[in-house]
């Protein structure tokens, strides 16, 4: 028996056990880095107990117990650690980006396009009008929300282009912190509403991990889409991790009033929960990148209103530019290109058709602003718009060209290569262009008129037609200049210290014990100053990159070459060696369009700043420059498929993305489903990937097989039993254990080459059908691999969705034929993927 003395004596070598254990633990950290300046407010160890951070180092060494613990509770003080706040005074912050929109979209900086909604944060706030993207999607929003260059962060490219090198591999390492992790770790609730694109595509699946996407970059809550673009009338979509299909059952639904409906319901339920904790609110909608879906009624506003053509419209904002004071008054508009065709020379169809897509995309972005001012107004009506920093930046680049030269109602088609389609099909759309029928997007001469009064458009980093932004913002009470102009030079990089400042948090140091990346924004808060409306921009230096063309600008000079192929042209043309680019040099502080090539006549500063962007380039991982766009696109990268010929699945597997399914494109191919059918007879999908624009299922209609293959929506081959079928009573499978197999056999070597398929059950062969192409480049952007149900659209109209499959699928099994393309047209299917997916 252990007397009183040793009992003691026991408890004190456990508790001096213990406390050198902790030691031994805690002391590398503390040797490594003291401990973060904590600043409490209450009566410390008290619930109500709060604290400040210095945020040099996040999250912050935890706080020490002040309390005392005895033997038992009686005799023990308790000591709660305090809860982690901003500082006094930090306002919510609502940050806003749309997408694919350049200068001249919007009527706040000059558009025909109705957005009343950023013209209010102008009016309260401030007009910038030499701000910065970086020409492409998630480059920009790479940036966006981490302050620095996209090469600094991995994203000199999207993830889809990705090198082995650190400013290509689209990987936001842990040593650059985003800004949702900086202020999620301050006390504010961390929210992200609408497109992503800034996770690498191999790591979508339900496998993960995901500390690439928005969940593990700070952001407490994810409601929205993960790639590039998604369909509006049925959204590929995530709550946080978990896909979901909020549109089934609902009429009428679209994703852009349902993600500003859940960013309301999440504001509401915050400020119910917890009315005191500030708020930062990443608010991304897809308007209007490709497809322009908007809603009937917003489209029905703007009949009529394009039929001036192209150039009229041009004229038209660059005069509203001029009168709103968002151009200086000796601006002078840049010319048409001669590669685009003059509003006159088209015909009285082609000038309907082509009015009716500006129609459409105006919608779309009327639509969208509206949105985003239901959003603004949930704030106002909570109270709390006074202390509200808002943010609104009119696109992440310059408005999309990639619609080809003529439009069209089903991008798809472009992304694989098609063109120029009939006259005659564009116009069977044309009462249905933005429906839940179309997938479309606008003639490349709108998208070059929406970026007046620039030269070219998106994916252009040289030239300001890519990279110009409008945007405006406001704070009430802080900024005292409202509806002020400003016209310093800035880039993307500079919101986040622009949001630090505002909320007197500062860059952290390290984050999880990891040394970070400088912030290489600088802070535009300055000029909420009246005083400094007219003061020199704080950032005298940018680069600029994309395709390996580039731009340098400084203290009012601006160096960049000259794009030797046109984006519409999907990579067609001969990319030139990279030392044997054109430069240009423009002195934007008196040409603010870039309009005036002083090159020749001043070759000593046009040579200074070439030597300054390869300085940059060295500094923030631009380097190597590669121009070999097809080269990089069959560079090996992670992949979850990569080799595969062989892939099984059991039961039912929705929602798998396209990038970890089997590819049927350019090759042979055999699909075996081996199933059940109970008594009573089966129906549903077995297997489908793509849907109503483009893609195949397998699938039992009425108990009978089916195999369809939908070419783009342009023409659906079927196979089925039936009349002019070897099973032509076309009869139900019967209960019991059943193999269907669809044997496709490529009609290579080269893409989108046609085949013959063949659809047998039982060794029986129920139909034989050839078909003349195929789809060779992508078959699927937004919608998912599906075994035993339709997720998502149709791929035709003979089922209702889900089309859930009522029999048993025992094993689905695909064998994968050798891919029979050469080479270069392997690269050249992979530059349009590429280019689908910016």
């Amino acid at each position: 028996m252990i007397d009183e003395q040793d009992r003691l004596g026991l408890r004190q070598r456990l508790l001096l056990a213990t406390g050198l254990a902790t030691l031994l633990v805690t002391l590398p950290g503390l040797l490594a880095a003291p401990a973060a300046a904590q600043q409490i407010t209450g009566t410390p160890g008290t619930p109500s107990a709060t604290m400040t951070l210095d945020g040099k180092q996040l999250p912050a060494e935890p706080p020490k117990f002040g309390g005392d613990i005895k033997e038992t509770a009686k005799d023990s003080k308790p000591y709660w650690p305090p809860s982690v706040v901003p500082p006094k005074g930090a306002p919510n912050v609502l940050l806003i980006m749309t997408d694919d929109q350049g200068y001249g979209v919007t009527g706040t900086f000059g558009g025909v396009i109705p957005t009343p909604n950023m013209d209010r944060i102008a009016e309260t706030g401030l007009r910038y009008t030499q701000f910065h993207s970086t020409a492409l999607c998630s480059p920009t929003r790479a940036a966006l929300i981490t302050g620095r260059n996209h090469h600094s962060v991995g994203f000199g490219v999207i993830g889809e282009l990705s090198t082995g090198y650190p400013g290509y591999d689209s990987v936001i390492g842990p040593e650059n912190a985003t800004i949702g992790t900086i202020l999620r770790d301050n006390g504010f609730a961390t929210s992200w509403f609408g497109k992503n694109h800034n996770t690498p595509t191999y790591l979508y699946s339900a496998a993960g991990p995901f500390d690439q996407w928005p969940v593990g970059m700070g952001f407490q809550y994810f409601y929205g889409f993960m790639g590039g673009e998604t369909d509006q009338w049925t959204p590929y979509l995530y709550k946080n991790t978990t896909q979901i299909f909020p549109w089934i059952g609902k009429s009428g639904y679209n994703l852009t009033t349902d993600m500003a409906d859940e960013a309301i319901n999440y504001m509401n339920s915050l400020n119910a929960a917890a009315p005191d904790k500030p708020f930062f609110l990443y608010y991304v909608p897809g308007g209007t990148h490709s497809p322009h879906q908007p809603k009937k009624e917003w489209i029905d506003q703007f009949k009529g209103k394009f039929d001036m053509g192209w150039e009229k419209l041009r004229e038209q904002i660059f005069a509203n530019q001029k009168r709103l004071g968002v151009i200086p008054v000796n601006t002078q508009l840049t010319a048409w290109p001669d590669t685009l065709p003059k509003w006159d020379s088209l015909s009285l169809i082609q000038k309907k058709l082509y009015a009716r897509e500006a129609e459409v995309f105006a919608a779309y972005a009327a639509y969208t602003d509206n949105e985003i001012g239901r959003v603004i107004k949930a704030v106002e009506d909570m109270g709390k718009l006074d202390n509200t920093l808002i943010i609104y930046i009119s696109g992440d680049n310059g408005t999309s060209a990639e619609g080809t030269l003529e439009g069209t109602p089903n991008q798809m088609t472009a992304y694989n290569g098609v063109l120029k389609l009939p006259e005659a099909e564009l116009m069977l759309h044309y009462e249905n262009w933005g429906s839940d029928k179309t997938y479309p997007h606008m003639s490349v001469a709108w998208s070059w008129a929406f970026d007046t009064p620039f030269k070219w458009t998106k994916q252009v980093a040289s030239h300001f037609g890519g990279t110009r932004q409008g945007m405006a913002i406001s704070w009430p009470g802080h900024i005292k200049d409202v509806g002020g102009i400003r016209s310093q030079f800035h880039h993307i990089i500079d919101i986040v210290p622009t949001i630090l400042e505002a909320t007197g948090i500062q860059a952290p140091a390290t984050v999880n014990g990891i040394a970070q990346r400088p912030i290489e924004g600088v802070s535009m808060a300055y000029t909420f100053d009246q005083a400094n409306a007219n003061a020199p921009s704080k950032r005298d230096t940018q680069y600029f990159e994309m395709f390996a063309n580039r731009g340098i600008y400084h203290d009012g000079w601006y160096a960049c070459t000259t794009p030797p192929e046109a984006p519409w042209l999907m990579g067609t043309a001969k990319m030139p060696e990279i030392n044997e680019y054109k430069w240009e040099l423009y002195n934007i502080a008196e040409d603010f369009s870039q309009n005036n090539d002083v090159a020749a006549k001043n070759p000593d500063k046009l040579q200074e700043l070439k030597e300054l962007f390869l300085t940059e380039a060295a500094k923030y991982q631009v380097l190597p420059l590669d121009n070999s766009v097809l080269t990089r696109l069959v560079t090996p990268r992670p992949s979850a498929t990569a080799g595969k010929t062989v892939f099984t699945y059991t039961g039912a597997n929705p929602g798998i993305p396209a990038e970890n399914a089997p590819s049927i494109m350019n090759k042979d191919y055999k699909i075996t489903a081996e199933i059940t059918v109970p008594a009573g007879g089966a129906e549903g999908m077995i297997v489908t990937l793509g849907g109503r624009f483009s893609g195949y299922g397998l699938y039992l209609l009425k108990g009978k097989p089916v195999f369809v293959y939908n070419m783009l929506d342009l023409k659906r081959y079927r196979w089925e039993g039936g009349v002019g079928a070897r099973d032509w009573l076309g009869t139900a499978l019967k209960p019991g254990k059943h193999t269907i197999v669809f044997d496709f056999k490529y009609d290579g070597p080269g893409p989108a080459k046609g085949g013959t398929g063949v659809l047998s059950v039982d060794g029986k062969e129920y139909a034989r059908q050839s078909i003349p192409h195929s789809i060779g480049f992508l078959m699927a952007i937004d919608e998912s691999f599906d075994v035993g149900v339709d997720s998502r659209t149709g791929v035709d109209d003979s089922y209702k969705l889900p089309f859930q499959f009522t029999g048993k699928i025992d094993k689905l099994t695909f064998n994968l034929g050798p891919t029979q393309m050469t080479s270069s047209e392997q690269k050249s299917m992979r530059h349009a993927l590429e280019r689908a997916r910016d």
